[in-house]
Formats: C-alpha cells, structure tokens, sequence
C-alpha cells in the first residue's frame, strides 16, 4: 500500500508540474573568458600533482639509497 501512495505521489508531482519551479541556472552562473582558464589551470595541478609529487619522492629515495651505499663502503 506504501508502495503504491508513493507512485501515485511521484506520477502527480510529474504529470501537475508547472515550468515555473524550474530554476534558471545561468543567472546565478557568471561565465566570463577567464572561466575556462581556469578549470584548466585547477585541473591541471589536480593531474600533474600525484606526478610530480612521485617523482619527489622517487628523487629522494634514490638520493639517500646513495647516502646509504656511500656509508657501507667506508
């Protein structure tokens, strides 16, 4: 019976619904030449980060396995 009350509600709120509940989404969204600028550069750190920061510390690694060959051999 549950089931049923909430199709009957859903299959209303469908069939009754006015276009003036609709939101406008472009007035609230200022799109200027600069926008896509940016969401390139924001994503462009969020893909180039993991990279970058893997080769730190690939770097790092490799500098004190160095370190620590350079101390065995004494």
């Amino acid at each position: 019976m549950k089931y049923w009350m909430y199709a009957m509600l859903m299959a209303e709120s469908l069939l009754l619904s006015d276009s003036a509940w609709a939101l406008d989404s472009y007035r609230f969204l200022h799109v200027t030449i600069d926008t896509p600028w940016m969401i390139f550069v924001f994503l462009f750190f969020l893909v180039f980060a993991p990279m970058i920061l893997s080769a730190l510390l690939h770097w790092r690694n490799a500098m004190r396995k160095d370190h620590d060959k350079d101390d065995t051999h004494e």
